[in-house]
């Protein structure tokens, strides 16, 4: 029961701060949404509201990490990998009436300056979407001075994606640059910006 409380509170909170940022989200509001008494705040989380965003944001970045890296280590494409996940994210969307979001994007923009360790959790978090895409493509034999600028495409892409898609309640914007992605990834496999071939 114990454990219950915990991770309730955890989801609890990085649903609350994917919709309202760090500053956006109180106490009261975790408290209420997890069913959680008062006092179990600071039983589980002895550094307040802080620990408990810094701790929910990581549990939500790792699941969101955790896909990415499933995707590019099965699939034979590294663009057939960032295409699905990009899908992947238009389905949660969908499922969850448009709850779902990127895990770090809303506290980046609220607060993450004003808390040193949720701010370097944010940015190893994006950092490491682009590792991951990074070694996938060199893996696949893209010519290494494309990799990173590529991998920063994807990881950008998706995420003015998500944006877009929740503005507007509707999908397809994900499905169309995970489209995208995957054509312009193919591409760059076959041609580097020279002109020559990459592989």
């Amino acid at each position: 029961m114990t454990q219950d409380t915990r991770t309730r509170m955890l989801e609890k909170t990085a649903t609350l701060l994917q919709h309202r940022g760090y500053y956006g989200t109180s106490l009261s509001d975790i408290l209420s949404a997890s069913a959680a008494p008062r006092g179990s705040l600071y039983f589980h989380f002895p550094g307040g509201k802080d620990q408990l965003v810094i701790e929910a944001t990581r549990a939500a970045a790792e699941l969101a990490t955790g896909e990415l890296r499933h995707l590019l280590d099965t699939m034979e494409r590294p663009a057939a990998a960032v295409r699905a996940y990009a899908e992947g994210a238009a389905h949660l969307m969908r499922e969850t009436d448009f709850t779902f979001g990127c895990p770090v994007a809303p506290v980046i923009l609220d607060a993450a300056g004003n808390v040193p360790e949720l701010a370097e959790l944010c940015r190893a978090t994006i950092e490491g979407w682009q590792e991951l895409m990074r070694d996938a493509f060199a893996r696949a034999g893209l010519a290494p001075h494309r990799t990173a600028p590529l991998a920063l495409l994807a990881v950008a892409a998706i995420e003015g994606a998500l944006i877009i898609a929740r503005a507007n309640r509707d999908a397809t914007p994900l499905e169309a640059v995970g489209a995208e992605l995957e054509a312009m990834i193919e591409a760059a496999f076959e041609w580097d910006l020279s002109g020559s071939r990459s592989t």
